[in-house]
């Protein structure tokens, strides 16, 4: 493997911490990357939020499930969906 000694073959990643001085489109380059930086973690807190909904929404069926009411009419449901005539 080979490494190019080229300095126009080096990305830079991180922008000036002021863009004071710097061409409108560096300037642009610059906000660009504050702007995609800013929500990292976005995506993993609507995550997070979305599996506690479901946990809280499962945790209530599974309560609803428990009682006698919820029990008898889903048996009624059963015996009449699988009696003939």
């Amino acid at each position: 493997m080979t490494l190019s000694t080229n300095p126009q073959a080096v990305v830079r990643t991180a922008g000036p911490t002021s863009t004071r001085g710097a061409s409108p489109t560096r300037r642009l380059v610059t906000v660009a990357q504050r702007l995609a930086r800013a929500d990292d973690g976005a995506a993993t807190a609507e995550y997070a939020i979305v599996i506690m909904a479901a946990v809280g929404f499962a945790g209530l069926l599974v309560t609803i499930m428990r009682s006698d009411e919820v029990r008898g009419v889903l048996s009624d449901l059963v015996r009449s969906a699988l009696t003939v005539g």
